[in-house]
């Protein structure tokens, strides 16, 4: 049972942002397993278990990361990441052009929402298209978030404008990838079971935002993208 994150979790994802190196990691494998990695996991089991239960339409299934870097991306970085995340997605193809809901953990942070961070430049003239088709309802979809206060808007936006809809659908008609995301300090609900509770919440109002964009993957395609 997920019962929160310790003191511990913090400390080793701090050495390993300050330490990112084989021989420390080798050294701390262990804390990784019982502190890290062990907790995430169940924390994603729960969730996936309880977003199944209430949405099993959906079709969601967990994915966690791994802490280790691909070698062929390393960028001068070391070889571990210093986070760890999960997502909760419909099996498809190319993962990145869904969206999903994900959870993430670091040394100074925890953060969760939804989002899609390698959207097909397809998916997003789709999701234009929905806009400019009924405006009215993707309003009532960025106002509910906005009503919540919980999520803010990120993600890279085109240098060309697609388009102006209104302030309201601005930023994400011109969006090239988009989450709606909530950081939060490492204290408080972090070290309590209370994590899990927060995190399906913010995921629940997240649903009709998740639909939405999915729904578009059936869209036809724009004359004009």
């Amino acid at each position: 049972m997920f019962e929160g994150y310790s003191q511990q979790t913090t400390e080793f994802l701090w050495g390993l942002r300050l330490n990112n190196e084989r021989s420390w990691f080798l050294a701390h494998k262990e804390e990784f397993l019982t502190y890290v990695d062990g907790p995430t996991r169940e924390l994603a089991r729960e969730l996936t278990a309880e977003m199944t239960r209430l949405y099993p339409q959906l079709g969601l299934v967990s994915k966690v990361s791994r802490i280790y870097r691909d070698a062929r991306r390393l960028y001068g970085r070391g070889p571990y990441k210093d986070h760890l995340w999960f997502s909760l997605r419909r099996p498809a193809e190319h993962e990145g052009a869904t969206p999903c809901f994900f959870f993430e953990v670091a040394p100074e942070r925890y953060s969760y929402g939804m989002g899609c961070w390698d959207p097909t430049p397809l998916t997003m003239a789709k999701l234009r298209a929905r806009m400019d088709r009924d405006p009215a309802e993707a309003e009532k979809l960025v106002r509910q978030v906005a009503r919540r206060g919980e999520f803010q808007l990120e993600g890279e936006s085109y240098k060309r404008p697609k388009g102006d809809p209104g302030p309201l659908l601005y930023p994400w008609y011109n969006s090239r990838q988009f989450s709606l995301c909530r950081d939060e300090n490492c204290e408080g609900p972090y070290f309590t079971a209370e994590l899990r509770d927060q995190v399906l919440e913010g995921w629940k109002s997240l649903v009709p935002v998740y639909r939405w964009v999915e729904a578009a993957a059936a869209d036809p395609s724009p004359d004009h993208m």
